[in-house]
């Protein structure tokens, strides 16, 4: 595959969504670095949605450390159960924030994040890492976009 993306004009979340995960499957087919699949997925994200912020976050030992993203500076560290990536690596599901001053314990690593989207990937039955998706708008996120992003997910799952 070539390394752009084809996304339809106009078109709605869910659209955008069904056009992507297919690129996003062919782009990482055959790519055996995590690292390199990862940043091109974090691209993907940011450049189809326009996300405020889009990274990963990898369990290494008894932390989450920062992994490739797109956006501004982020946490480098995050603890276990700690935020909502600890929440989602700690509940093993998907966290769906639409404001994060009322989540509990929510970690600022970005004064403008306003919601929060977070999924975990598998391997061998453990939680080996997250997704987070930021966005500067209140409510930015829905069941849709967890639907398709679950489903990403089951992609990165193939590769880690």
């Amino acid at each position: 595959m070539a390394e752009s993306l084809f996304l339809p004009q106009n078109a709605t979340k869910a659209e955008k969504y069904e056009a992507l995960l297919p690129q996003i499957e062919a782009l990482t087919a055959g790519e055996v670095d995590l690292t390199a699949n990862l940043a091109n997925i974090s691209a993907a994200l940011k450049e189809a949605f326009g996300f405020f912020w889009v990274g990963f976050y990898l369990v290494k030992n008894d932390q989450l450390v920062l992994g490739p993203f797109q956006g501004p500076v982020a946490c480098t560290r995050i603890q276990f159960g700690k935020g909502v990536c600890g929440a989602a690596w700690k509940e093993g599901k998907t966290q769906l924030v639409p404001d994060v001053e009322a989540f509990p314990g929510h970690i600022v690593c970005s004064s403008a994040s306003k919601s929060e989207i977070v999924l975990p990937a598998f391997k061998d039955n453990n939680v080996a890492l997250v997704l987070d998706i930021d966005s500067d708008q209140l409510n930015d996120f829905d069941q849709s976009d967890a639907d398709y992003l679950e489903k990403l997910m089951r992609i990165i799952e193939k590769f880690i």
